[in-house]
Parts: structure tokens; C-alpha cells; sequence
């Protein structure tokens, strides 16, 4: 295989560019990745590493395909170890949990028909039980920017795959945040879409009824491409909605925290002041801020791990730990047999429905026309610190996004400049999912403010 040099970030728009005029290949992209994958073996970025004894069969198919016909052809990309790609083992990040699946993944399916790339399997949390990314046997995924740092989870691995210039863009899932966290700890894209907008079939459950599979990546133009050729009705999954594809326009308000945003760990004071200008740049986009109440958003988040969905976990995942006692990672355990506490019954979780649909329809009469526009993340840590402090770190890390599928919300994570050098900071924006058209204006006319970043 030739060796040329490749670019230090891949985007979908750069390489297919590159392809067409024949400045580089594939064959020789995925050879640079294999190397940087061997380079980067320290930072546990990969569970099942790119290598060509399963990448080469996806490139032999490229010689049949028209690259014009084909908005992915040659596009590598990540999918995180809890999405099913057909032949090479799904672990959730536990090897006792593997098995060899005998199909794609719904949407990995959908990308590879496009003609993308599949390179390698994703370290996570395993079970996506975190926002940290160091809860994994596979080792504890170091951030991209500061190897210190976390990596956020718990689709760690994948958005350090993007960020050391391993795949273009990257599958993760995200329940409560793990999308959108390591996303934002690494100054890419992490677009969330609308429930069931994309399938899930092929995705280990976390909490089945909130599970999204969501892509992050440098550019919005190649997350909203990822979108385009990833959503749609699935007629095997259970969890597919028929979701309209609403005009694209700006909202009339953008709706903000009333109150200072909490923020935690030893940045939190850079957090603050970056959350600040945050406020500036969006006052600069001509649409008016409008402060408001955000405890609806913190009552939701608490139903997802203080209420009974915590049992959803343990139903889908409780047989396999009781009959491995002690084979999890330790923190991961115990937050799932959390789920089996005498307290969520069956009334307990018809109460909290009850609950949450009021939430729902007062997040619907909220966001009418708007956006809600949060931090992405609580705070940070270095990686020793959340080992000293699992549970609450955690927490912390997802205050500004347990909410978002709850309450049946699209979102999208974008950079926001810098806390502190190679600190980035993310803002997230929310609409209800029949808004989801201005969820993409609002994100376009951002990024365009921010001179073109995203």
C-alpha cells in the first residue's frame, strides 16, 4: 500500500474533495489511520482496532461503486462498541457480554450503503453507563487535547477517534448526554437526533425507550449529512417514528438560564467565564434572549436516575450481571443494580410517566418557536479525580443534558471557544422534535457567526 501523508482532520467534505481530484485515495487514508491507530494504542481509543483484515473487503467494494452516486464513498468512520457491525464482536465494553452479530447495525447499514467505511470498534462505559469515559476494562480513554483530562462518555472512544484524525466522523449513542459530553470536551459536533428518528435495532440497550444513536463531527455540514442519510422510518424497530422533516427556520427567541449556570471541578471558574462570552456571541446573532426557569429541565433529569427508569437498565441488562456476579466494572454495577431497589414498582413508574408528560407538554408550550440553549457539560476533570469521586463527577457532568430525552428533545452540542488553552467549551441547543428545522437554522446561522467553526 502507497504511504502518503493525510490530513490531521478528516471531515466528509475535505476527502471526498481529495478523492475526486485524485489527490489521495482511500486505500492510502485507511493506511494512515492504521498507522495513527498504532501510534495512539495508549490512549485506549479502540476496542476492536482498525486493521485491514476487516476494513479490506469495504474497500474492494469501492471499485464497483460511482464515487458522484455515493455521498459516502471512502469516508471512514468510528462506531462505538455498543453498535452492531456485522462479522467483528460487540462488547459493550465488557468481553464476557461479546458476541458476534451476523448483521449491521440499522444505521451502520444505512452508512455503509452510502458507501462509508467502517474502521474499527469504539471504547466506551461500558453498558453507556457514564459521562466520563473512564468506566471501561478497555482502559480509561484519554482526552485527545489534554491526555490528563477525561474523555467524556460514555462514547469516549469514538470522539477521540475524530479528534486524533482516526475517522471523519463517528457513531456514539446517547441516553442522557453520551453524545453530546465527549463531544464537547473535544470541540467537535455531537448531533443528537429526534427518538426514533434513527433506528436502533442492532444497539445494546441502555434505557431502550430514550436510546439514540447520534454522530460526532468536525463539521456541522457532515453531522447534518450523517443525519440526512441515517434518519428515516425503520420497519424492524420497534423504537422508529415517522418524523416530519419541519421547514428550516431561526427561531423567534432563545431561551437561557435565568440564574448563573452551576459549574464544577477545578475549571469551573474558566467554565463560568466561557459560558459569559457564550452569552455575548449569542446576543450578537439579532434573535432575543429570553431569560427563563430551567428547574423543569432539573426535575426531568431526576426522574431519569432518582425515578424508575433506572429499572429499564436492570431489565434489559440485570440477567447477565446476576449470573456474572462481579465481572462489571465495579461503578457500572453498581449503578445498574441500582435498578432492582424494592421502590420502583409498577405504580412508581406509572407516577413518574404521569410526571413526565406534564414536563413534556410544558417544555412544548416553553419552547414553542425557541431554542433553549444550556452548557454542554458541568465541568471537567482530570482522570485521577474522577477515579477518586465516580458517582458525583458523573452527575456533575450531566446536569445540562439528562433532561433532553425525557422530555422527547432534539439537540446539538457546538464548540464555543475556549475555557482555557485546549480546554474547549460547548454550548448545547434543544428544541422539541417537531422543531427540529430550527435546531438546524439556529445551528447554521451560529456556526456562520463563529467564523465557519463547526
Amino acid at each position: 500500500m502507497a504511504k502518503k501523508d493525510i490530513p490531521h482532520q478528516l471531515t466528509v467534505a475535505g476527502l471526498r474533495m481529495a478523492y475526486l481530484s485524485g489527490d489521495i485515495t482511500p486505500h492510502e487514508i485507511i493506511g494512515g489511520i492504521i498507522g495513527r491507530a498504532d501510534r495512539d494504542k495508549e490512549m485506549n481509543i479502540w476496542i476492536t482496532a482498525p486493521e485491514l483484515a476487516f476494513i479490506q473487503p469495504y474497500l474492494d467494494r469501492l471499485s464497483g461503486l460511482n464515487p458522484l452516486d455515493y455521498p459516502l464513498w471512502g469516508i471512514p468512520f468510528a462506531i462505538k462498541d455498543n453498535i452492531d457491525l456485522a462479522g467483528v464482536p460487540t462488547t459493550a465494553g465488557c468481553a464476557e457480554y461479546a458476541y458476534t452479530p451476523a448483521q449491521h447495525a440499522g444505521v451502520v447499514e444505512r452508512l455503509i450503503a452510502a458507501g462509508a467505511i467502517p474502521v474499527g470498534k469504539s471504547n466506551l462505559d461500558q453498558f453507556a453507563t457514564g459521562l466520563v469515559g473512564t468506566r471501561s476494562p478497555y482502559g480509561e480513554a484519554h482526552n485527545a487535547l489534554r491526555p490528563e483530562l477525561i474523555s467524556g462518555g460514555s462514547s469516549s472512544g469514538s470522539s477521540v477517534a475524530v479528534a486524533r484524525g482516526q475517522a471523519a466522523f463517528a457513531l456514539g449513542t446517547d441516553t442522557a448526554g453520551s453524545g453530546r459530553i465527549p463531544a464537547a470536551l473535544h470541540g467537535l459536533i455531537g448531533w443528537k437526533p429526534s427518538l426514533g428518528s434513527w433506528p436502533t435495532t442492532g444497539v445494546v440497550p441502555a434505557c431502550a425507550s430514550l436510546d439514540c444513536v447520534t454522530v460526532m463531527a468536525h463539521t456541522l455540514e457532515d453531522a447534518l449529512q450523517i443525519d440526512k442519510l441515517a434518519s428515516g422510518f425503520h420497519e424492524d424497530d420497534p423504537w422508529s417514528r415517522r418524523l416530519l422533516q419541519p421547514e428550516e427556520k431561526l427561531p423567534l427567541r432563545v431561551a437561557v438560564p435565568a440564574e448563573a449556570p452551576v459549574f464544577y471541578g477545578p475549571f469551573a471558574d474558566s467554565y463560568r467565564a466561557a459560558w459569559e462570552a457564550s452569552l455575548a456571541d449569542l446576543s450578537e446573532m439579532g434573535i432575543p434572549l429570553v431569560p427563563v426557569d430551567t428547574g423543569l429541565f432539573s426535575k426531568a433529569a431526576a426522574i431519569l436516575y432518582g425515578g424508575p427508569w433506572v429499572a429499564e437498565r436492570w431489565a434489559d441488562l440485570g440477567g447477565f450481571i446476576e449470573a456474572n456476579p462481579g465481572i462489571a466494572f465495579p461503578v457500572t454495577e453498581t449503578v445498574l443494580r441500582s435498578g432492582a431497589a424494592a421502590e420502583y414498582n409498577a405504580a412508581s413508574v406509572f407516577q413518574a410517566m404521569h410526571k413526565l408528560q406534564a414536563f413534556k407538554l410544558e417544555a412544548r408550550k416553553l419552547l414553542k418557536e425557541a431554542v433553549l440553549v444550556l452548557p454542554t457539560a458541568g465541568g471537567t476533570w482530570t482522570r485521577e479525580q474522577v477515579r477518586e469521586d465516580p458517582i458525583a463527577t458523573n452527575s456533575q457532568m450531566g446536569l445540562y443534558t439528562n433532561h433532553c430525552n425525557l422530555l422527547d428533545l432534539c439537540a446539538v452540542a457546538l464548540p464555543a471557544g475556549e475555557a482555557e488553552e485546549h480546554l474547549p467549551f460547548g454550548i448545547s441547543v434543544f428544541t422539541p422534535a417537531e422543531e427540529e428545522g430550527r435546531l438546524r437554522a439556529f445551528a447554521k446561522q451560529y456556526t456562520k457567526n463563529e467564523g465557519g467553526r463547526g
